[in-house]
């Protein structure tokens, strides 16, 4: 049985400044050195969230204008291996991004999505640890500690207002972002 849920779009960030520690290629690799294997499931290499997903480092934080590439080209490497866990493609109406998201099944995560001032959409959440009284709120930290990322440049043509995110058997999350066209810009109908 196929259950699904619809998110909820957030349209203001309410803690802008929870990214603010950018990540660097040296803490990464000292980060997946660790032995936590939720850690090794958010941030694999297959991932939304990885910041190799794109076959060299990408901080993902910042936003990265993946419609304007072609996910067989830009996810070559992870195509060939069967290992793809990410695609995007855009129909006449719609651009399309579908991704798995590991661990969120698990009850122990929170996923968000955001528009930042209608360029920006930001894929993101937490896993829940254990509370250390001595360790700081994860957003005061360093935010690939406790959480995950994923900013997205929107294309120009895209009718932000109208995205539609949900998550089905909750593991793959499907973003449409419906298109936006001029008069004489829009597909016939054949």
């Amino acid at each position: 049985m196929t259950s699904c849920r619809q998110l909820e779009i957030q349209f203001e960030d309410q803690n802008p400044q929870k990214w603010c520690h950018p990540l660097k290629e040296e803490a990464f690799a000292a980060f997946m050195r660790k032995e936590n294997p939720t850690v090794h499931k958010v941030f694999d290499e297959r991932s939304l969230f990885s910041p190799l997903l794109f076959g060299k480092f990408f901080d993902p934080s910042d936003a990265f204008p993946l419609w304007e590439f072609e996910s067989d080209v830009l996810l070559s490497n992870l195509h060939s291996s069967g290992q793809r866990s990410v695609d995007w493609s855009q129909t006449d109406a719609d651009y399309v991004l579908k991704a798995e998201l590991p661990g969120i099944g698990l009850g122990n995560n929170t996923i968000q999505v955001c528009i930042e001032g209608g360029k920006v959409l930001e894929i993101s959440g937490q896993w829940r640890q254990h509370k250390d009284p001595k360790k700081k709120d994860w957003r005061s930290s360093h935010w690939w500690e406790h959480g995950y990322v994923r900013r997205l440049e929107l294309p120009e043509n895209s009718d932000w207002r109208k995205l539609e995110a949900n998550v089905k058997n909750d593991v793959l999350l499907e973003i449409r972002i419906p298109k936006t066209y001029l008069d004489g810009d829009k597909p016939q109908a054949s």
